[in-house]
């Protein structure tokens, strides 16, 4: 089972559908795109690369990224996908820890980075030259081989290397067909979300679908220019973090603009609050879903679909818009005490996932997986509860992940800069809700006795070695963080400081 064999499939069947587009402009049919992956990927073998080895790609959303994904899949590499917004000291550690042969970067993100196999410019002669490779067959793979090694910050402040194989991908996409949403080969996919994250992955069963593939002209997400590419393209699909919906909302109320271009667009990644959902219907018509999923199952545990969106009627629709849907058809879900037995509707615990999404494991991290994968079930994390119908609401995480803009953002990676100054004692980072964000990461920060510390230069300071967006939005500074008995810092008593001085 090779996901590649998809691509194959339909270039076979019809190599003349529209396959990928770089804004408006139609860049390759299905028998073009494939033919072009086929040649990357004997340029990748013949460059020495083996199956089984992996292949780093930090760059921004390209048309690149692709070809290179299937490229990569055919040859039966294993893709490293790096977050674009990430500080090249910290792709850098990935590639190291990953074992990656070679890395592909956009210049503006990874000019700097470094892989034992080479550093290739996908704007550059280098990366065109391997499209002059002879047409490499298409590897076989087994299901339990890797596909995609997707690191996620952990609570110890360092990464860790999520690895899916081809069988849980292929796996994810059946469930997108059966409990989120139908695709026909005259939709269109937007990669409007980063392509190193689930916004990437839905390539799958788009491809499968011979659906068509566009990478906006920008690079990234833009509100008036997705309305346009609805309007010039038509059944414009998309991955969006709540941030993205609201922003479209924003666009579509600030201008008039039609969203009958838009035929699906999947929010997930962060709560996304029930008026404002209410609100994105009102403003863009029946066209949402939402899925809840983790990099440790990707895009597949839960899903609300449009029809649930939709059923105003029915007498728990309130409850219903809060929650993040029931399970999707190839897992099993439950709500489980310390003792992992599920618990009765209604009971909070911990969520518990099961199937053939779930990670293989941890990259090199025999201990977090078996932490993370206790007597087959997926153990979240995250804290919700089952109503009798089957829907879950989440409640909080066990996890002190901050989620921002749909990315995730782990509070001690955070302090362990912040405590890099030399003037600072003490440090704690916590999640403060955001109207636009969901939530924005607050740093509680004690200066040691005599010595004192601005915002300026602790911002300065995260710049130099995280990436941009994890940096706190504001700066508490106290004289000391209250801690209980055991000396552990009491991050709820810093919470209620935010609610009673926001």
């Amino acid at each position: 089972m090779n996901l590649a064999c998809a691509l194959q499939r339909i270039a076979l069947k019809d190599p003349a559908r529209p396959a990928l587009f770089h804004g408006e402009a139609l860049l390759h049919d299905y028998g073009t795109l494939a033919a072009r992956v086929a040649r990357l990927a004997g340029g990748l073998r013949a460059g020495g690369l083996q199956p089984g080895e992996r292949v780093v790609l930090f760059l921004r959303n390209h048309p690149a990224y692709l070809e290179l994904l299937y490229a990569c899949w055919w040859a039966g590499l294993v893709v490293v996908p790096v977050n674009a917004k990430l500080h090249v000291r910290e792709a850098q550690w990935i590639v190291e820890h990953s074992g990656a042969r070679q890395a592909f970067v956009s210049a503006d993100v990874g000019a700097a980075l470094r892989a034992p196999g080479g550093t290739v410019d996908v704007d550059q002669a280098a990366y065109a030259g391997l499209l002059h490779a002879a047409p490499l067959p298409l590897t076989e793979r087994a299901a339990t081989d890797g596909a995609w090694l997707f690191y996620t910050s952990g609570t110890t402040g360092r990464p860790k290397g999520v690895l899916l194989t081809h069988r849980n991908l292929q796996t994810m996409a059946l469930c997108y067909f059966t409990d989120v949403d139908a695709v026909s080969p005259e939709d269109t996919l937007a990669y409007a979300a980063p392509m190193s994250h689930g916004g990437g992955l839905y390539c799958i069963p788009y491809v499968i679908a011979g659906a068509r593939h566009v990478v906006p002209a920008s690079g990234g997400f833009d509100a008036p220019e997705l309305f346009a590419l609805s309007h010039r393209l038509g059944r414009l699909c998309l991955f969006a973090a709540p941030t993205m919906v609201k922003r479209l909302v924003d666009h579509a109320e600030a201008s008039g603009a039609s969203a009958a271009g838009f035929r699906t667009i999947v929010y997930g990644g962060a709560p996304m609050y029930a008026a404002d959902i209410q609100r994105a219907l009102r403003a863009m018509g029946p066209c949402f879903a939402q899925i809840y999923g983790q990099g440790e199952s990707p895009m597949t545990i839960t899903a609300l679909g449009r029809a649930d969106l939709a059923d105003t009627g029915h007498p728990r629709h309130a409850q219903r818009l809060a929650s993040v849907g029931v399970r999707q058809t190839a897992v099993e879900l439950r709500v489980a005490g310390a003792d992992g037995a599920p618990l009765p509707p209604g009971a909070v615990g911990e969520v518990l996932v099961r199937g053939d999404t779930v990670m293989a494991g941890y990259w090199q991290d025999e201990a977090a997986t078996a932490a993370a994968l206790r007597d087959g079930w997926l153990w979240t994390g995250d804290m919700g509860t089952l109503d009798a119908d089957g829907y879950l609401t989440l409640k909080d995480r066990s996890k002190d992940v901050v989620i921002s803009g749909g990315s995730n953002i782990y509070p001690r990676e955070v302090e362990e800069v912040l405590l890099l100054h030399p003037a600072v004692a003490e440090v704690s980072v916590i999640g403060a809700p955001d109207p636009e964000w969901g939530e924005v990461v607050v740093a509680f920060v004690a200066p040691r006795p005599g010595q004192s510390v601005d915002s300026a230069a602790l911002d300065a300071l995260c710049l130099e070695h995280i990436a941009r967006f994890k940096r706190p939005k504001r700066y508490c500074f106290v004289p000391a963080l209250p801690k209980n008995h055991y000396g552990k810092v009491l991050k709820t008593a810093l919470r209620e400081q935010l609610q009673a001085h926001p």
